[in-house]
């Protein structure tokens, strides 16, 4: 069953009880997706749905293969993800099915718009910044028996992240591959919180100023500095690509990393800020020559991002704020 097929999908939710059999909701495709299927569906009485379902071969240019069961997984750190984080977080998990790879769940009030694409405009906003750094430390903060027991299995982690952005980056770029391949066997070793693996401004609508939290199919139990880095990534990426803002997103990664220091859980004395500098370096690399480029960079873009991480691989700088400097410097 595809749900892109709205005959097939309508038919579908009536057989299961999650519609009336004479209801005939609107339907509409979401684009975007390279992992799931995305469709959005509005019913009689006004209530707005969104259905995933995993796909196991992702939208990509390169073959990338992934479990389509995965779906579960994201449907097991929605219900946790709606504990930790802030009311309206996180949508509500309406139904899961299994056998066809599927969720539903609330949709996202409108209006709202998505975070990245308000960032590639030049928007960029404190309130967002901190609130996005202060979700990822109550995250981060999950570090029970209980949560390393739900989400022991990261598999999927491996096959959408580590595979694709640094083990696939090592062959194509011969100068890291030691880097890189330390980094991968750093991560498998940590087993410190609950990671999410996806935290991307993709993956965040701005609802009345709040942020909402999307796609947690890579959720697992490992190593917060996985996050931290392919969060930071997005933010220097766009120092050198969104004309004039250089200096602002140079600011708001900073911001962003002074504001999870800050929270409640603090890693600062621990080994996380060290891990965070190499793995924003291994996103930074991967997301130009990995499985999933950035797809806003242009050739020189990419370039220029390249030769940045490959010197900066070299001499690693020793702390966020040096790395955010270090890497912008060279840009310019």
């Amino acid at each position: 069953m595809d749900i892109e097929d709205p005959e097939a999908l309508v038919s579908y939710l009536r057989a299961r009880g999650h519609i009336s059999a004479d209801e005939r909701p609107d339907v509409r495709v979401l684009a975007g997706g390279v992992s799931n299927r995305t469709v959005w569906l509005r019913r009689s009485s006004g209530e707005e749905w969104v259905l995933k379902q995993a796909l196991g071969r992702l939208r990509v240019a390169v073959e990338w293969l992934s479990p389509p069961a995965r779906i579960c997984r994201e449907a097991l750190g929605m219900r946790w993800l709606a504990r930790l984080l802030p009311e309206g977080a996180v949508p509500k998990l309406l139904f899961e099915d299994p056998e066809h790879f599927l969720i539903g769940m609330s949709a996202v009030p409108e209006p709202h718009r998505n975070w990245k694409a308000m960032l590639l405009e030049g928007e960029l906003s404190d309130a967002h910044v901190d609130q996005f750094a202060a979700m990822l430390a109550a995250i981060h903060g999950e570090r029970s028996t209980a949560a390393a027991q739900a989400f022991g299995d990261a598999s999927y982690f491996e096959s959408l992240r580590l595979e694709p952005y640094y083990a696939y980056t090592a062959t194509r770029v011969p100068e890291a591959a030691g880097f890189l391949n330390a980094l991968v066997a750093e991560t498998r070793a940590t087993k410190e919180s609950l990671v999410h693996g996806d935290y991307s401004p993709k993956n965040i609508l701005v609802h009345r100023d709040r942020l909402v939290l999307l796609d947690h199919e890579v959720i697992h139990f490992g190593d917060p500095a996985f996050d931290l880095g392919f969060a930071l990534t997005h933010l220097l990426s766009k120092a050198h690509h969104v004309e004039g803002r250089g200096e602002a997103f140079a600011a708001a990664a900073k911001r962003f990393w002074a504001v999870y220091c800050g929270a409640d859980f603090n890693p600062r004395g621990t080994s996380v800020p060290l891990r965070a500098v190499r793995h924003t370096l291994g996103c930074l690399l991967a997301r130009v020559e990995g499985r999933s480029p950035l797809e806003y960079l242009s050739d020189t873009e990419r370039t220029r991002q390249r030769a940045a991480v490959t010197a900066l691989i070299a001499n690693v700088p020793g702390t966020v704020p040096d790395l955010v400097d270090a890497f912008t410097e060279r840009l310019s």
